[in-house]
């Protein structure tokens, strides 16, 4: 498998990258891969199908120059920023029988990554959630194609959850497990450095194949034409 640790300046270069990355392998232009990114500053970003303004407090991220944006894949509204790890694959689905739905290639993924991070306690809770002595500290989405599928990860390690409801509304919408709990109480980090997190989650995936071969066209024309409009941000 490909591998790839890089994160760009602009937030909205980080999420077409993955998209990107997407649309070269749906055309044949690239194989399976793993990208690691983190976030310096923080942000934050809705699923393709959140609601703007159910989800996220707009005047406190406009005072707090916090920017707000929109991601590809689905799942819940987050905030991304300094000790979050974002992990991107690029997974086939017509040679990993475990990925030819969404139920089972959320199983399969949150299995694996569960397995390599190699802590004891950590479960699959939720659909797509990883959670450690019952709380969350990782959340995944999905965007699928034909024949390849990004899956979107995110491992808290060294996080200040307590910023969270700065910009985010408590969710109308929960798994069962959370009990309705404030993101303080819900969430928490990984006791685990970031390092040895990039080197389990390579040697699980196999990812030792340096990927050269950047989509950076496909990635402006992405910005451009979709993720610094308002009208993607805003859609719903």
């Amino acid at each position: 498998m490909l591998f790839l640790d890089k994160t760009f300046a602009d937030p909205h270069e980080n999420l077409a990258f993955d998209e990107a990355l997407l649309l070269q392998a749906e055309l044949g232009q690239l194989d399976e891969c793993l990208r690691i990114w983190e976030i310096q500053e923080n942000a934050v970003i809705l699923g393709s199908g959140g609601i703007f303004h159910d989800d996220v407090k707009e005047v406190d991220c406009l005072k707090a120059k916090v920017p707000i944006l929109r991601r590809s894949s689905g799942g819940g509204t987050v905030l991304l920023g300094k000790g979050c790890l974002l992990f991107s694959l690029i997974l086939r689905t017509d040679t990993r029988p475990g990925l030819a739905t969404i139920k089972s290639s959320y199983v399969s993924i949150m299995e694996q990554i569960a397995s390599s991070l190699g802590i004891s306690g950590i479960t699959h809770d939720g659909t797509s959630d990883l959670a450690w002595d019952n709380k969350k500290f990782s959340g995944n989405a999905q965007q699928r194609k034909s024949v390849f599928i990004l899956h979107h990860g995110s491992i808290l390690y060294d996080f200040n959850i307590g910023m969270i409801p700065n910009y985010l509304k408590h969710p109308t919408r929960q798994p069962e497990y959370r009990l309705d709990r404030v993101h303080e109480q819900f969430l928490t980090n990984l006791p685990i450095a970031r390092s040895e997190i990039v080197s389990r989650l390579q040697d699980s995936w196999k990812a030792t194949q340096n990927l050269q071969d950047l989509p950076l066209e496909t990635m402006n024309k992405l910005v451009q034409e979709k993720y610094i409009l308002d009208t993607w941000t805003r859609r719903r």
